[in-house]
Formats: structure tokens, C-alpha cells, sequence
């Protein structure tokens, strides 16, 4: 029996973005802490915790975005649980940290968290248009995230994972990670720039770092096709 591949959306926008080429590669989800029927867990290590809980021995894990911070640290907890690693526009810390320079201002993302605390409706668009700057259909990419997003969390969930992407930083737990790994990251990603991807790749011993080019943050609606192919190599070689 295969093990199970398994999913980790991102930020805000839920499962649905993903559906489809989680359906085309025959894997389930496991949503964000309080996302969908998913208990808010604050804490990120106790998140981490709560998923490898969970999770079958010998997953493969896929995450995207914050999911994909969150995949990695399961990884790096949990081996025994994690027998393949899938980081999609990863990062091992989203702001810019000293000896860290790939990553958002910190002030900057204290601007977008204090914007989505006033109105996270009308700060939605403007996030997804933005991190779709550069990628070759990027108005139809961000028309298609919008149509396909969840609907949004609450307030609270929003703030606990704008909490963990200023706070967390993985450099140190991606040291740690047994499972072979797989990185896909946009070359024109300006959320995960690539230079956070390569550095990541850096990290983790024996990591694979696969670039798709005129793509920004969502590879899997930007080149569904060879998104899934990509991914659908890697989990089944041997």
C-alpha cells in the first residue's frame, strides 16, 4: 500500500486553490489549525505537534506557503512520520532576519496585519494580486485563486498565522530533516523569492530544488500540468 500523500494549504485561502491537483495526485488534506473543522492551535510547535499526531507513518507531506513552514517543521520533528517532503514556495523565515535578507520588511508585514485587521475583505485581492507579480498569467492566476478560495476564517485564525510568519524561523530546524525533500518554488515568486528557496534548499541535507520559470506563488495554477508532474515524479521514484 502507497504511503499517503498529504496537503498543508496555506494562508487565507483554504483548500480550494489546491483541490484540483491534490485530486489529480490522488492525496487528502490536512488543513491549517482553524481552518475548516481544524481546532485553532496558537502555539506553532503544538501545531506542528498536533499534525504529526495525525499524520500515518511514512506520509508524504506537501505543504504550501505557511503550510509549507509548517510541513518542514513536522519533518524535522517527527521523521519517523514524514518518509517524502514536498515544500511549495517555502521558506525558513518570511521576514528579513539578520544573516536572513530573503524575506518582507518586517514593518511591512506589521502594515498587511494591521490592514487585514480592519478589513481582510478588501485587503484579499490586493494580497493575491501581489504575490502574482511576475508570473506570465498573472491576472488570470489571481482571478482564479479568488474564485477558488475558501471561505475565510475568522479574524482570529487569520492573526494566529500572520503571528507565525513574523515570529517563526526554521533555519536551524531545517538542519534537522531525514526525508527527502523537494522544493518548487516560482522564479518570479515575490512573497517566497527564490533566493529564500535556494537558501532553504541549502539547509536541508540532500534537498532538490525545482524552478519554474514566468511563475510567481502558485505553481499549481500557473503550470497545473507540470506542477503535477513534477511533484508526481518525485513521490514516486523509488
Amino acid at each position: 500500500m502507497n504511503a499517503p500523500l498529504v496537503f498543508i494549504p496555506g494562508w487565507c485561502l483554504g483548500r480550494g486553490p489546491l483541490s484540483a491537483a491534490v485530486d489529480a495526485l490522488h492525496g487528502q488534506f490536512f488543513d491549517l489549525p482553524g481552518y475548516g473543522s481544524a481546532p485553532l492551535i496558537e502555539d506553532f510547535d503544538a501545531a506542528a505537534d498536533d499534525v504529526a499526531a495525525r499524520l500515518p507513518a511514512g506520509s508524504t507531506l506537501c505543504g504550501w506557503s505557511l503550510g509549507a513552514q509548517l510541513a518542514l517543521a513536522v519533518a524535522a520533528r517527527a521523521p519517523a512520520k514524514v518518509g517524502k517532503l514536498v515544500l511549495v514556495a517555502g521558506t525558513a523565515s518570511f521576514i528579513q532576519r539578520d544573516g536572513w535578507p530573503h524575506g518582507m520588511p518586517p514593518e511591512m508585514l506589521a502594515e498587511f496585519a494591521a490592514g487585514i485587521a480592519a478589513d481582510a475583505e478588501a485587503m484579499l485581492p490586493r494580497f493575491v494580486g501581489g504575490f502574482n507579480r511576475g508570473d506570465a498569467r498573472a491576472k488570470a492566476v489571481t482571478l482564479e485563486l479568488l474564485k477558488l478560495a475558501d471561505p475565510r476564517p475568522s479574524g482570529q485564525v487569520l492573526g494566529v498565522g500572520l503571528n507565525w510568519l513574523r515570529d517563526v524561523d526554521l533555519r536551524q530546524t531545517a538542519g534537522q530533516v531525514k526525508a527527502p525533500t523537494l522544493l518548487v518554488n516560482g522564479s518570479a515568486d515575490p512573497l517566497m523569492p527564490l533566493p529564500a528557496a535556494e537558501a532553504l534548499a541549502a539547509l536541508i541535507p540532500g534537498a532538490r530544488l525545482e524552478v519554474f520559470a514566468d511563475c510567481a506563488h502558485a505553481p499549481f495554477i500557473s503550470t497545473p500540468a507540470e506542477f503535477i508532474a513534477r511533484v508526481a515524479a518525485f513521490v514516486n521514484a523509488q
